[in-house]
């Protein structure tokens, strides 16, 4: 790959080996119309210049175009903070019927995790401005090229099983619109088409997403909110913070779920500093908004998930409004295919990224007609995904800032391994795990229970597995960056 050029503004030297990794350029017109006119061309300088849509590039080693804004930022995580998913899984926040958390609780709950886990989501959009590269090749700068395979690997799989998961809501909500229990296979097939259809042009989806879809889904969110609030709110549990900081975990992890994502599309911003807080305020914002409504309507359900959406029918023109967030709902898998193909090109980086958002597309849209419903195992995937990536993300914060990253990272395809970066990440995965294990199988919460059991260990009120599960592998990070400065390679050009 080229070398990138210097960053001057960014106040962090840009990625090496890395094309357009400098966020002082801003293409936004083809190269015809950069060039200016013949000083004697008087015909040109009559004709308006023609500017073509620009679009992200097609492969991996072409400099993405630096187009979005602030607001870009903000219209495209705002509408990803809210989701047909965050309405349904507020049971995670509330806790299991009989010993729900306090309504002060759950809601205080909600605002803590998501500024936490957004905060880590506007650190991840930061770097991704600032080095041009999508999320997964900047894992070349923190583990080596081949090694970043790895959570790559792990980044898909998370992304399909989302984009399956996130199929399956859009049908549930159709169905529940539509007042019917067939045709969800058309419902699925449909959302399958228009989210492939967007991942061709995922600029131009996010033009849209900030001129027309945001707009309507405020609208529909504040009627919501009214309507709702007027019906009254029962408090299940008053008086309860017991379980506190695991609604606090569940809503780090749904935050965190979007940090391996995030560079995918802030490469392509003006600024680190468009990207940070667009991305942080306009996720916040939203989810924030989006699982305290969610709580309300849950709890005028009498707690049952499976009955959430018969709240907005409930009030008058629910139907069009409940509609709209359906409909909207594709920007959701639209981010994961998306990004699933972002990530297949730091594995495939010749491949046309049309070719893998189209197949990945069919993909999860076959998957998805294969599953009828939701299961427990829904629960254990949020928790193993906090457990992956809320370590993985430390590392990579400390690195960047702290550590090799502060002369600027090597993301060529043959920068070397640097085996000591796995050591706190899987240092972090271990706490994580041993505070909260994930339930994915009989035979992992028992190995986790017997190493609690030999450390003579027991999980308090206190112990939340998302803060120490960042913690622990940040300052064992912080501590390695003496080695890892020496050891890790400048960046020098290879091409």
């Amino acid at each position: 790959m080229p070398p990138a050029s210097p960053s001057s503004s960014s106040g962090a030297p840009a990625s090496k080996d890395f094309p357009g990794s400098s966020p002082d350029v801003h293409p936004t017109t083809a190269d015809s119309d950069a060039a200016a006119p013949a000083s004697g061309s008087t015909a040109a300088l009559d004709r308006p210049q023609r500017t073509e849509r620009v679009e992200a590039p097609l492969v991996l080693d072409t400099a993405p175009p630096r187009t979005l804004r602030f607001g870009d930022h903000f219209a495209l995580w705002m509408n990803l903070g809210v989701s047909l998913i965050g309405f349904t899984t507020a049971a995670t926040v509330l806790g299991a019927q009989g010993s729900e958390l306090s309504l002060a609780a759950a809601v205080t709950a909600i605002v803590a995790g998501t500024v936490a886990g957004t905060a880590m989501l506007g650190v991840a959009a930061l770097i991704g401005a600032r080095t041009g590269a999508p999320a997964m090749a900047n894992l070349r700068g923190l583990f080596g090229t081949r090694l970043s395979y790895v959570p790559t690997v792990l980044n898909i799989v998370q992304c399909i099983g989302w984009g399956v998961y996130e199929l399956l809501v859009i049908a549930m909500g159709a169905q529940t619109v539509a007042h019917t229990e067939g045709y969800r296979w058309v419902f699925v097939v449909l959302a399958g088409a228009v989210t492939t259809a967007l991942t061709i042009w995922p600029l131009g989806a996010i033009a849209v997403l900030r001129r027309f879809v945001a707009a309507a889904v405020a609208v529909a969110m504040v009627y919501f909110t009214v309507q709702l609030g007027r019906h009254g709110v029962p408090d299940p549990g008053a008086g309860n913070w017991h379980g506190f900081l695991k609604a606090t975990d569940a809503m780090i992890a749904v935050s965190i779920s979007f940090v391996p994502l995030a560079a995918d599309y802030t490469r392509h911003s003006r600024t680190p500093r468009a990207a940070f807080w667009g991305s942080f305020s306009g996720y916040t914002v939203a989810q924030v908004w989006c699982y305290v409504l969610g709580l309300f309507a849950l709890l005028q359900s009498d707690g049952d998930a499976t009955r959430i959406f018969d709240s907005f029918l409930g009030v008058w023109a629910g139907w069009f409004f409940l509609l709209v967030l359906v409909l909207r709902e594709t920007d959701q898998s639209f981010a994961n295919v998306y990004s699933t193909a972002m990530s297949v090109h730091n594995l495939l980086p010749k491949v046309d990224r049309r070719v893998l958002t189209g197949g990945t597309g069919v993909l999860i849209t076959v998957l998805a007609l294969q599953i009828t419903e939701f299961t427990d195992s829904y629960y254990a995937f949020l928790g193993l995904i906090g457990s992956v990536f809320v370590p993985m993300f430390a590392v990579l914060a400390v690195d960047y800032f702290l550590g090799a990253g502060r002369r600027g990272w090597n993301l060529a395809d043959d920068a070397p391994s640097r085996w000591l970066m796995l050591l706190p990440w899987a240092l972090g995965f271990a706490v994580y795990q041993l505070i909260a294990p994930t339930a994915i199988a009989g035979w992992w919460t028992d190995f986790w229970t017997s190493v609690q059991e030999a450390l003579h260990f027991t999980p308090q009120e206190w112990t939340s597995a998302s803060l120490f599960g960042f913690l622990v592998p940040a300052l064992a990070t912080w501590a390695l960056t003496p080695l890892t400065r020496r050891s890790a390679p400048s960046g020098t050009p290879t091409a």
